[in-house]
Order: structure tokens, then C-alpha cells, then sequence
């Protein structure tokens, strides 16, 4: 009997068991230390042993819950684990609870609003919710269009702050891509740079500028070479910042930029 027939569908169980563990545990890590309250929100607070103090709050317009015995609490801006803390604080000091276990759950989100722009399935302006990172602001607009999204985002913070996201990194499980986002926040997909192709090629025309793009791909992009056009007489016509145009004459493992202009002259037979 063949040992390997029975190892992988192990080994495929064994993986789909540890990715839906580190699921949870992201999932966890975001709803406890990553949202911040804000007006609107609903909060689901459940004190263990004692049903009779757990009870539903909705943060009003200026940051605060109203709690029964406690009274008026400022939550605005904190974390779940924040307002666990300031509660069971206060049932101490109230008399009422020698050692409590509170747990906050964020029932709704209201509060905390991002916009994600550009070319993305369905942009606007989305709520957070308790796992509020890049990736899922994008699924929450219907992900990317991948036939014009560029290889990177820029993330806009609210007080204007600008960081660049590099969309391939993180669609290859790069973490460090996967930043948190805050409300107020703006992601903006912009479309893919590219560049042209014309002259002695089988397809000219407008093409996606791909990462490592150079000259000789371009041309094989464009279909190749037309029987009279020749790879040793190439130009690229290229702006410059003030806007003045430069034929640059290149090799074939040059590297494009962004809507350059490569035109393929004719060869001496």
C-alpha cells in the first residue's frame, strides 16, 4: 500500500487546520487591539457570573456610554480591552464585584468610516469592522481590478500622512503590507502604468507596464518583430519632469518607464 496516498490529504487537513487557527487568532488580535470605539457603536458587555450586570450600550454622539451602577464612562478612541479594564475598575471601587470578568464586544460598528478609491470593484466609503487592515478594506470593495489596478496603493492617513502599500508584496503574504487602517483613512488603488509600442511591430498599441519591464519584452509584448523591424534600431521617447520629450536611443535590456513611447524602426538589409 502506498504511503503517499494517505499523507496528503494529511498533510492538506494538518494545513487547512493551521491557517483556520491563525485565522481566528488575526481575527482576535484585531477586534481586541486594533479598533477604536467611536460614536455610534454598539457595545455588548458580558460580566461572567453575574447576568444581571451585563447589558447593551451604544456610545452617544460625544465618545461616552452610560452604564447601569457605573454611570458615564469616555470610550471614545479606546480599545475593547480599554473599556474592559475601565469596567471592571469600576465595579471594584463601586463595591459591587470583588474580582470581575467583563468582556466588551463591538455588536456594531458605526463609528469609523474608510474610503477606498480608485480601481477597486466597488469604490466608496466602507465601515470598519473588527478586522480592519488593507486586505480587508479591499475585499470590502470587491477587491482589485486586475486588469488595470497598478502594483501598489497609497494609504492617506486622516491628517494627511501618505504610505505607500506595495499591492504584489501583499497579495504574496507579506505582512508588513497588511497595515492597520484607522477611520478617516483613504486607500487609493491607482490604475497600472504603461507604455506604448509603435513601428516595426506585429501588435502595436498600449500596453501594462509589468515590474522588470524591459525593451525586449516590449516588443515581444507588441507581437515581435515585423520581418523588416529590427531590434538594434529602437527608441524611446520619453518625458521629462518639465514635459519636454527625449528620443533615447536603448538596448534590448533597458528598462521602460512609465508611458514611454517605444518606436522600432526599420533594419538596413
Amino acid at each position: 500500500m502506498r504511503t503517499d496516498s494517505i499523507e496528503r490529504p494529511v498533510g492538506r487537513l494538518l494545513r487547512s487546520i493551521a491557517l483556520g487557527a491563525l485565522f481566528v487568532c488575526n481575527l482576535a488580535l484585531a477586534n481586541g487591539g486594533d479598533y477604536r470605539v467611536g460614536p455610534g457603536d454598539l457595545l455588548r458587555v458580558s460580566v461572567f457570573g453575574s447576568p444581571e450586570l451585563s447589558n447593551e450600550v451604544r456610545v452617544s454622539d460625544t465618545g461616552m456610554i452610560t452604564y447601569p451602577l457605573i454611570g458615564a464612562l469616555e470610550v471614545n478612541g479606546r480599545s475593547t480591552a480599554q473599556i474592559e479594564a475601565m469596567l471592571k475598575a469600576s465595579f471594584v471601587e463601586g463595591g459591587y464585584l470583588r474580582d470581575p470578568q467583563v468582556l466588551v464586544h463591538v455588536a456594531e460598528y458605526q463609528s469609523q468610516k474608510v474610503s477606498v478609491l480608485g480601481h477597486v470593484a466597488n469604490p466608496g466609503q466602507y465601515t470598519l469592522q473588527s478586522s480592519n487592515r488593507v486586505l480587508d478594506m479591499i475585499a470590502a470593495a470587491g477587491g482589485v481590478n486586475t486588469d488595470e489596478a497598478g502594483d501598489s496603493a497609497m494609504l492617506i492617513r486622516e491628517d494627511g500622512t501618505r504610505q505607500p502599500v506595495d499591492l504584489h508584496a501583499l497579495f504574496n503574504g507579506d505582512p508588513a503590507q497588511n497595515v492597520v487602517v484607522t477611520g478617516g483613512d483613504t486607500l487609493y488603488v491607482p490604475r497600472a502604468p504603461q507604455f506604448y509600442v509603435y513601428g516595426e511591430v506585429q501588435r502595436p498599441g498600449k500596453y501594462r507596464l509589468e515590474r522588470g519591464m524591459t525593451v525586449s519584452r516590449a516588443i515581444s509584448a507588441g507581437g515581435g518583430l515585423t520581418e523588416r523591424g529590427s531590434e538594434r534600431r529602437v527608441i524611446v521617447k520619453r518625458k521629462t519632469e518639465t514635459g519636454e520629450e527625449k528620443h533615447i536611443s536603448v538596448r534590448s535590456s533597458d528598462l521602460l518607464q512609465p508611458d514611454d513611447v517605444l518606436f522600432v524602426k526599420e533594419g538596413f538589409f
